[in-house]
């Protein structure tokens, strides 16, 4: 068996604690692999339980920080473990972190299509839930925002710096 630059085995794969497959690449600030070796930004921990208010707090303070997929795993964890009645709602925005993300990676198509698909995600949920802002948050204008920056990214046509075009997810 070969080996490869970064003398792991080729074939080799990746394992947690577990023993699931996980790439143990360091990552950069918006989730981009590095080489081996490099440094690289901490992870976000996966599979966190948090209340809602909490997940609103963390991902407002990793979009601050220019680390728009970290907010996503932050609200994916929302998604997977919360109410089923909410799962939409924490998906949505998801979706929207994810958006940023790819904007900010320069991937204008999918940055543009994934922050639209948020934006009618939050605005359908909200349309259908008895809170108007869940948890303080402005689905409103996240839907706003996410439009606007899709609409932005487009007519630019390069990535956009994830931390100056983060949103405010409570007013």
């Amino acid at each position: 068996m070969g080996s490869t630059s970064s003398g792991r085995p080729t074939g080799a794969r990746d394992r947690d604690d577990e023993g699931r497959a996980r790439n143990a690449r360091p990552r950069d600030g918006l989730g981009r692999p590095l080489p081996y070796g490099a440094d690289g930004v901490e992870r976000q921990p996966e599979g966190v339980l948090r209340t809602p208010e909490q997940s609103v707090a963390e991902a407002q303070e990793l979009l601050d920080a220019g680390k728009p997929f970290h907010a996503h795993e932050v609200f994916e964890d929302a998604w997977k473990s919360g109410p089923e009645e909410e799962r939409e709602l924490w998906r949505g925005l998801a979706q929207l972190a994810v958006g940023l993300t790819h904007a900010a990676r320069g991937n204008v198509t999918g940055g543009a299509r994934l922050l639209r698909r948020g934006a009618g995600a939050v605005e359908a949920w909200a349309s259908q839930a008895a809170l108007p802002q869940p948890y303080g948050m402005d689905l409103t204008g996240l839907a706003g925002w996410a439009r606007e920056l899709a609409q932005d990214v487009e007519e630019g046509g390069r990535a956009v710096d994830a931390r100056a075009r983060a949103p405010r997810l409570r007013p």
